[in-house]
C-alpha cells in the first residue's frame, strides 16, 4: 500500500506506540471481556508496543490492572472481576496529547504519559454500544474497531435487522418488544409470538455472548424466557427459529480505500452434552464444547456467496477494524443473515481469531493488523 492511501496525514507514531488494552465494564458481559484481555495481553507483541492495561470495575471506574494473565481466566466456577481500587485513571487531552491520568483522594494527580491507541476488549452496553466510543472520539483519541453509529446499530438486535433490510440483506421472521409494549399489553405481544409459529428464540435486544438468550418451543414457555432476557435488556428481539446451519465469517477493514477482507466461512457445531444452541458455556466455559469447522462444508458458489454478504453487511452498518457475520444456510441452499457483532469473542479460542487463523492470519498478527489498522485512522468525522 502506497502512503498516498494512508488515511491520516499524522499517522502512526515513529517511538513504540503505547497501546491502552481496555476490559471489564459495567455490561453482563463484564468476565468474558477479561478473558478476551488475557488473551489478547499473552500474545500482543511486548517488543513492538508499550502496553498499559487497564480495567474498568463493574461500578464504572477505570483502574490500572494487572498484567497477570492468569488473574483474569474463567472457569464454570470462577468468573473474573476487574477489582475496584482507591485511584482512578482517566484520560485527559493535556496540550495537545491525550495523557493518562491517575488520580486519588487528597493525592497530587500523577500522569502516566501519553496515549496512541486504545484497544477496547468490551463486550455489551456500555463498550460495545457507541458509548465507550464517543468518549474517545471526544478527546481525539484513536482506537481499534468500529465507530460510535457502526457500534450503536449492531448492539441493538432491532435496529441492526432494520439497517440490514433496507441494505437488501436477508433477515428472518422477527418481533421487536419494547418495555413499554410487554407492560402495557403482554397479551398482544404473546399474539404475535404465536403468528411466527415454534421453535423462537427471546433475545436481550442489546447484550451478547448469548446472555439471556432462550429457545422457546411453546407459549407457556414465553413469559419465563421473557423474564430471563429482561434481566439484561428491557428491549428484547423474539426470532422465529430457522432451520439451517450456522455459518459465520470474519471480517477485517482493508487498508486504506481497499475492500474489507473476509475469512473463510466457518460452521460450528455443538458437540452434544446439555447445549441446544450455542450458548455462553458452550462459547466460553467447556473446551470441547463447541466444534468450528473451517473451511464450512458447503459449495464453493455458498461460501463465495458468504463472504460477499458478510463484506456488504460490515459496509451496510459503516463498520471499521473488525467483525463477525453470522449466517444461516437453510437445506435449499438460502442464506438468511442472523447478526453482525462489532467486537467478538477475542480469546485464542473464539471463532473469530479462528476464523483468520484457518485464513492464514494468527492471533498475534491478527492484534497487530487490528493496531496498525487503529493509529492509521483519521481522528473526527470520516
Amino acid at each position: 500500500m502506497s502512503e498516498d492511501n494512508l488515511t491520516a496525514a499524522d499517522s502512526a507514531p515513529q517511538a513504540k506506540p503505547r497501546v491502552v488494552v481496555l476490559f471489564g465494564g459495567r455490561s453482563s458481559e463484564h468476565a468474558v471481556s477479561c478473558v478476551t484481555a488475557a488473551g489478547v495481553l499473552s500474545a500482543i507483541n511486548r517488543d513492538k508496543y508499550e502496553v498499559i492495561p487497564i480495567g474498568i470495575a463493574k461500578s464504572g471506574q477505570w483502574v490500572l490492572a494487572a498484567g497477570d494473565t492468569a488473574q483474569w481466566s474463567l472457569s464454570a466456577s470462577s468468573l473474573p472481576e476487574v477489582p475496584p481500587s482507591s485511584e482512578t485513571v482517566t484520560l485527559a487531552e493535556i496540550g495537545g496529547g491525550h495523557q493518562l491520568i491517575v488520580a486519588a483522594p487528597n493525592a497530587v494527580p500523577q500522569e502516566l504519559g501519553t496515549v496512541d491507541v486504545v484497544f477496547p476488549l468490551l463486550h455489551g452496553p456500555f463498550g460495545e454500544d457507541g458509548t465507550i466510543q464517543g468518549l474517545l472520539e471526544l478527546s481525539d483519541t484513536r482506537y481499534v474497531g468500529a465507530g460510535v453509529l457502526a457500534s450503536a446499530v449492531s448492539m441493538d438486535k432491532h435496529y441492526m435487522k432494520v439497517v440490514f433490510e433496507a441494505a437488501g440483506l436477508h433477515v428472518g421472521p422477527y418481533i421487536a418488544v419494547t418495555d413499554r409494549q410487554w407492560l402495557k399489553d403482554a397479551e398482544a405481544v404473546r399474539k404475535q409470538v404465536d403468528l411466527l409459529g415454534f421453535p423462537v428464540f427471546v433475545k436481550p435486544a442489546r447484550a451478547g455472548s448469548s446472555m439471556g438468550i432462550s429457545k422457546v418451543d411453546s407459549l407457556d414457555e414465553l413469559d419465563a424466557a421473557v423474564a430471563e432476557a429482561r434481566r439484561h435488556d428491557l428491549k428484547l428481539v423474539i426470532e422465529a427459529g430457522i432451520v439451517g446451519r450456522e455459518i459465520e465469517c470474519a471480517v477485517l477493514e482493508g487498508r486504506g480505500t481497499d475492500a474489507p477482507r473476509t475469512s473463510m466461512p466457518g460452521e460450528i457445531s455443538v458437540a452434544g452434552g446439555s447445549h441446544e444452541f450455542y450458548d455462553f458455556n458452550a462459547k466460553y466455559v467447556e473446551d470441547d464444547a463447541a466444534v468450528l469447522s473451517c473451511p464450512a462444508d458447503i459449495p464453493e458458489e455458498a461460501i463465495a456467496r458468504v463472504r460477499e454478504l458478510a463484506a456488504a453487511a460490515f459496509d451496510a452498518v459503516g463498520a471499521e477494524g473488525l467483525s463477525r457475520v453470522d449466517f444461516f444456510y437453510t437445506p435449499d441452499g438460502e442464506l438468511i443473515i442472523n447478526e453482525i457483532n462489532t467486537m467478538p469473542g477475542f480469546t485464542p479460542k473464539s471463532m473469530y481469531p479462528q476464523m483468520w487463523a484457518a485464513s492464514g492470519l494468527d492471533y498475534a498478527e491478527l492484534i497487530d493488523e487490528l493496531i496498525y489498522l487503529a493509529l492509521h485512522r483519521k481522528t473526527g468525522l470520516r
